[in-house]
């Protein structure tokens, strides 16, 4: 299958975009640092596509391949394609027993398939909102199979009833250093938030939601861990050294109050299936 698409040379990256970049900073650390998607998010994923092992599937932004691995452990064939070296290199080490799988050092928006490329889903685990509006959606139906699918998910700090009281404390010190929530404290449970991408999704032209899931987890971490973490964030690594050197400064000093020296973070992932049109 022929791509025609034109890849706009003058697309300028807005602010929040051109921080994709800095992923690439965090790739000796990110697939420690960062959760696993549940389990059930799999199972989910190919009860509502119907893809078994046979099929070859599309991942856009693997990173050092957090939702790769599961997947070809599978048995699935998969093309990978991550923007940041350091990241594509990580995922390529880490793939390496994988025959059926490979990685390619390129944006999604730039990369050129080979001409008879055709897969059966394509799918991006918290890489999806990095992508140029203008082209993920044509350049992904163009690259499907006919009735194949689009999987987004993201990993998310969930706010439930009941979360660990630390995030309300240590709000105070990033609204100081002029990093603050955007939006009420606490925001929504997750419960009680849309599904970002279902409307998108449609809008698109290019794709029917055939299906949403939400999950919702908790983990420990202690200050080592949970600053390990926010270092993969694009936030963090963009901030200013003197706001970060402060802001874990005060991590450090609220968990070491704690008998444990531990907190609790609550994440969510929406899942979010479209078939093509």
């Amino acid at each position: 299958m022929t791509v025609a698409l034109r890849h706009r040379q003058d697309w300028i990256m807005s602010p929040d975009l051109r921080l994709r970049a800095t992923f690439d900073k965090a790739a000796a650390s990110y697939q420690d640092a960062r959760p696993n998607y549940p389990d059930e998010l799999y199972s989910d994923l190919l009860a509502i596509t119907g893809v078994t092992p046979s099929a070859h599937l599309l991942e856009v932004g693997c990173g050092p391949g957090k939702a790769t691995l599961p997947l070809a452990r599978m048995g699935f064939q998969i093309t990978a394609v991550e923007l940041g070296d350091a990241l594509a290199m990580e995922a390529r080490q880490r793939l390496t027993e994988f025959s059926g799988v490979s990685v390619i050092t390129s944006s999604f928006e730039g990369w050129q398939p080979p001409a008879e490329a055709c897969f059966d889903l394509l799918y991006a685990a918290t890489a999806w909102k990095w992508m140029d509006p203008e082209v993920k959606y044509a350049k992904a139906a163009a690259l499907l199979a006919p009735d194949g699918h689009l999987a987004v998910w993201n990993a998310d700090h969930a706010m439930p009833a009941g979360f660990d009281p630390f995030f309300t404390e240590i709000q105070k010190v990033y609204e100081e250093i002029g990093e603050g929530h955007d939006g009420p404290w606490p925001p929504p449970p997750p419960e009680d938030q849309p599904d970002p991408m279902a409307a998108e999704f449609e809008a698109s032209g290019h794709f029917t939601v055939a299906a949403t899931q939400l999950y919702v987890w908790a983990l420990r971490y202690t200050a080592d861990e949970y600053i390990a973490l926010l270092n993969t964030f694009s936030g963090h690594i963009a901030m200013e050294p003197a706001k970060r050197e402060h802001l874990y400064r005060e991590i450090r000093r609220h968990l070491a109050a704690r008998p444990d020296g531990r907190l609790t973070r609550h994440w969510s992932a929406v899942l979010t299936v479209g078939r093509r049109l």
